[in-house]
């Protein structure tokens, strides 16, 4: 997601946002990103298929199913994939080459913003602030790099 816009004082900025498949590791949280494994999930997915095989092959004949039972269950079991999927971190950065005559200097803007809608919104917040204030807004995301 890229998007360019014209700030009141005659610079160009590249307003570019991108997920992140792994949360961007910060020195408040590292000693648990450390540790941190796949196992655990690996292994409640498989008991979980065994558990639902078993149900499956001891199931007697004569029972019948509802329509609706296999599709709720899928349901269910779709609702923490796309809940992960969905609330995703992303990347924005806010960046500017200056301006021609060399008055204003080159800027960069770097935060993190959560979730596919969330980042949507930011984006168009942080555009608008570009056009009438000339930066991104000190009090979103986004802070200046160096």
């Amino acid at each position: 997601m890229t998007r360019l816009v014209q700030g009141s004082d005659g610079r160009a900025w590249e307003v570019r946002a991108q997920m992140e498949w792994r949360r961007p590791a910060t020195a408040d949280d590292f000693e648990h990103d450390v540790a941190a494994s796949y196992a655990p999930g690996v292994a409640m997915m498989v008991v979980t298929l065994i558990l639902a095989l078993v149900l499956i092959i001891w199931m007697p004949e004569d029972v019948i199913v509802p329509s609706w039972i296999p599709l709720a269950l899928l349901v269910l079991a779709l609702f923490f994939p796309l809940r992960w999927i969905l609330r995703r971190p992303w990347t924005v950065v806010a960046e500017t080459e200056g301006d021609p005559e060399g008055d204003r200097p080159s800027e960069r803007w770097v935060g993190t913003v959560r979730g596919v809608f969330g980042v949507r919104g930011e984006v168009n917040k942080i555009a608008k602030s570009i056009q009438r204030h000339d930066l991104p807004d000190f009090e979103g995301p986004l802070h200046p790099v160096e």
